[in-house]
Parts: C-alpha cells; sequence; structure tokens
C-alpha cells in the first residue's frame, strides 16, 4: 500500500516539497526573533536612537515594551515554561 500511495502521490512532491521549504524558513525565522541576543542587541541600538534624538521618549517605550515583551516569551520558551506562542 506504501508504494502505491507513493507513486499517486508523486505529482504533489513539488508542494509538498514547497511546504517543508517553507515550514523551515519560519522556523528559522522565529528562532531569530526570540534570539535573547538579537533582542538585546535591539535594545542597544534603541537606546542609542534615543540618545541621539532620532526618537521620542514615547516612541522608545512603546519598543521597549515590545522588546521585552519578546525577551520575556524567549527566556519563557527556553525554560520550558512556554505558552505555545513562540519557538
Amino acid at each position: 500500500m506504501g508504494l502505491i500511495s507513493e507513486v499517486l502521490l508523486l505529482p504533489f512532491a513539488p508542494v509538498r516539497g514547497s511546504g517543508w521549504a517553507i515550514g523551515q524558513v519560519l522556523r528559522e525565522a522565529e528562532r531569530i526573533y526570540y534570539d535573547p541576543a538579537t533582542i538585546r542587541a535591539g535594545l542597544a541600538r534603541l537606546e542609542e536612537q534615543l540618545e541621539a534624538g532620532e526618537i521620542t521618549g514615547e516612541e522608545f517605550d512603546r519598543q521597549e515594551d515590545a522588546l521585552l515583551d519578546r525577551l520575556e516569551i524567549a527566556t519563557r520558551t527556553s525554560a520550558g515554561l512556554g505558552n505555545g506562542t513562540a519557538p
């Protein structure tokens, strides 16, 4: 039965392969997005922008909150306490 199903599903192989590749790209993107080092670098850049006057204090607070939320999710996930919203 396995050989017959493989032969019948052969025309769909490119679609299955594309789905696998898209899944791999999404996993890597999430890994980078929730990487604590990446988030810390973003916080440092954000502080530099504030000190240079490129952003307002309000914008700094908004972006800092978003980055800290990501860092919290990354920390919970790496500790095995994640709620399934991160990698």
